[in-house]
């Protein structure tokens, strides 16, 4: 897997998985809306962690800045 993620966009997904898990446990969101982006943010904590989104590589897509 060759890294395809830069910072910011780590950054980014990072803080809104931060705000869907903080809506989930003050209760503003819950049910089936609430088990999707909890199943999302984990989702997105994961690539944020290993600088790989699946979904860039069929579309060519590259956030990590050029040396």
């Amino acid at each position: 897997m060759k890294k395809n993620m830069g910072t910011v966009d780590r950054i980014l997904r990072i803080l809104i998985a931060a705000v869907i898990i903080t809506l989930y446990f003050t209760n503003v969101i819950n049910g089936t809306v609430a088990i999707v982006l909890l199943v999302l943010s984990g989702i997105f904590i994961l690539t944020s962690f290993i600088s790989f989104c699946p979904l860039y590589l069929p579309f060519g897509i590259s956030t990590k800045g050029k040396k």
